[in-house]
Formats: C-alpha cells, sequence, structure tokens
C-alpha cells in the first residue's frame, strides 16, 4: 500500500507540473540532440564556406524546431482551423476577438520557442557552431587580424580545425577567443530567457482575476474534465459506428441517434473568454449552461480575456488533437 500511495503522489506531481515537465523533457531532448549533431555531423570546412556552414547549423535547426512548436501547437489550431470555411474571409479576426488572437499567438510562440532557444543556447556553450560561423565573418577577421595581413585571414579559417596540441599559439589563442565569445553570448542568451519569462509570468499572475488555489482547483477540473471526453467521445463513437455497420450488414433502417450539432461542436471549439458574473470553467462548460436554442452560444457582457487563463485553451477537450 505505501508504495502505491508513493506512486499516486508522483503521478499527481506529474499532472499539476505538466507542462513544466513538458518544457523541461523538450528542452533536454534537443540539448541531447545538438550534442549529437556537433560530435558526430558537425564537420567546419575552414574555408570560404565557414560562415554560412556555421550559420545554417546553429541556426536552422532552430528555425525547423520553432515551426514544430507550432504544428504541435494546440492552441494555434483551435484558433486556426475553420477560420477559412464556408467561403470567410479572414474569419479569424472578427471584430472584438482580434486583441483575444494576438493573446492567443503570442502564448503559442512563447511556447514555440523553448526548444529554438535552447538550441542555440547550448550550441553556443559547446562553441562549435559559432567558432566555425565567426571565423568565416569579416568583421571578426578584421577585429583578430589588425596587421590585415592575408596569412592571419587564412589562419582564422583554419583555426576550428586547428584545435589539437600541434596548433601554434596564435591559433590556439584564436580558437580560445572564439570559444569565449560563444560561451559568453550563450550565458547572455539564457539570462535574457530566464528575466523575461519571470517577468512575463509574474505580470500575467498579477493580472490574474482568480485566486491561486481557484487556478489550482480550475486546473484539475480541466483535467477531470479532458478525460471523461476522451472517454465518452470514444464511446459515442464507437456505438456510433456498431450502429451504422449493422444497419449495413443486416440491411435495415438505423435508428435515431442523438450526436452534437456542427454549431455545438462550433461551440466547444471556439476560444475561452472569462466573465465574474457567470462564471465557467471550460467552452463545455458555457455551452450546457449558457447555449441558445438555435445551438450556440450566447455571449455575455463583461466577457474579459486573460492571458494567466490562456491554459483553458490549451488543455481541454483539445487533448484529443
Amino acid at each position: 500500500m505505501p508504495r502505491m500511495e508513493k506512486l499516486g503522489k508522483v503521478l499527481d506531481f506529474c499532472v499539476n507540473h505538466s507542462k513544466l515537465l513538458g518544457y523541461g523533457a523538450v528542452s533536454l531532448l534537443t540539448a541531447g540532440s545538438e550534442r549529437i549533431f556537433s560530435v558526430v555531423v558537425f564537420r567546419c570546412p575552414c574555408n570560404s564556406w565557414n560562415l554560412l556552414y556555421g550559420s545554417v547549423f546553429l541556426l536552422v535547426p532552430a528555425l525547423i524546431l520553432f515551426l514544430l512548436g507550432f504544428l504541435l501547437s494546440t492552441r494555434f489550431w483551435k484558433v486556426f482551423t475553420g477560420c477559412c470555411a464556408g467561403g470567410k474571409v479572414c474569419g479569424c479576426f472578427r471584430r472584438g476577438y482580434i486583441w483575444r488572437y494576438l493573446q492567443v499567438l503570442g502564448i503559442v510562440i512563447a511556447g514555440a520557442t523553448v526548444a529554438p532557444f535552447t538550441w542555440i543556447a547550448v550550441a553556443l556553450l559547446g562553441g562549435s557552431f559559432y567558432e566555425c560561423a565567426a571565423s568565416g565573418n569579416s568583421i571578426v577577421q578584421g577585429y583578430m587580424c589588425k596587421s590585415h595581413e592575408s596569412k592571419c585571414f587564412e589562419d582564422v579559417l583554419q583555426a576550428p580545425c586547428d584545435g589539437d596540441d600541434t596548433s601554434s599559439p596564435e591559433m590556439k589563442n584564436m580558437l580560445m577567443t572564439l570559444k569565449a565569445q560563444s560561451q559568453v553570448m550563450g550565458w547572455i542568451l539564457i539570462s535574457f530567457v530566464i528575466i523575461l519569462a519571470l517577468l512575463s509570468t509574474c505580470i500575467s499572475r498579477c493580472r490574474s482575476p482568480v485566486s491561486v488555489l481557484h487556478l489550482a482547483f480550475w486546473k484539475m477540473y480541466l483535467e477531470k474534465e479532458r478525460k471523461l471526453f476522451e472517454d465518452k467521445a470514444q464511446e459515442h463513437a464507437t456505438k456510433l459506428a456498431e450502429r451504422n455497420l449493422n444497419c449495413f450488414f443486416h440491411d435495415t433502417e438505423p435508428e435515431s441517434f442523438q450526436t452534437p450539432s456542427i454549431k455545438a461542436w462550433e461551440g466547444i471549439s471556439s476560444l475561452f473568454a472569462f466573465n465574474p458574473e457567470k462564471q465557467y470553467y471550460s467552452m463545455i462548460h458555457k455551452y450546457v449552461s449558457s447555449k441558445s436554442k438555435s445551438g450556440s452560444i450566447k455571449s455575455n457582457e463583461g466577457d474579459t480575456f486573460h492571458v494567466c487563463l490562456g491554459f483553458v485553451d490549451g488543455n481541454a477537450e483539445t487533448g484529443m488533437l
């Protein structure tokens, strides 16, 4: 029994800190991938291609990870899906919702930058990519070769490839200088990201319309709702599939089967708005409590959008995506 209690505590911790653990896992995987690339794949050409080659290894994987962050973001697809359906033009930018869409886009961008910043920071701390790229930069070459001798410029280009014990002292000094520059920029980037994350978190929490315990309860509710939604959706889909297949194979008329309408699906897929007078914990909660006769969600006066409540759009029924 004690083991089961400990396991339950571990699971509760993972659920309560799923976002932080997720970012940590992404950062560790990105850092490990960067180390593998720098050791196994990366080979600086040590010629006129240095700048382009080093820059590609430093920045292009970060760009790819950034785009993957968008592809894997449930919030992004919740906003974007159906925007242009039915001939609508710029349907995502309806009047009164532009600011909310920009807020969601900002949250998506912030989440998508975790892996790219990790890649760049780890790469700068390692120094290999920057050493190669900087050695091919004319500004860096001019700074390290104040005598402007052609032999010196060639030595700078060769610096990333001549870092062994047989290298000349001048070559070792060049390589150490480039590595020092790379590591300093890496620590500056890490400090900047942490300070920015701390400030944004403080500002969003400061403007929160509910207390910290209320937020904790809210997240518990959303997690339970998400799990039940998946179970109910699978059960409902199974029954509908069984009815249709039975009618097909037995050549019978289908019995009536209640399923949510298109408006109902659109309603629970829309962005969440907080209302202090009529509090709802999710769009499903709002739909069942305030839907009109036509099946659409009634808009209420006092609806506001808060960045600190962005988890509602990212952790509810969209967990099935």
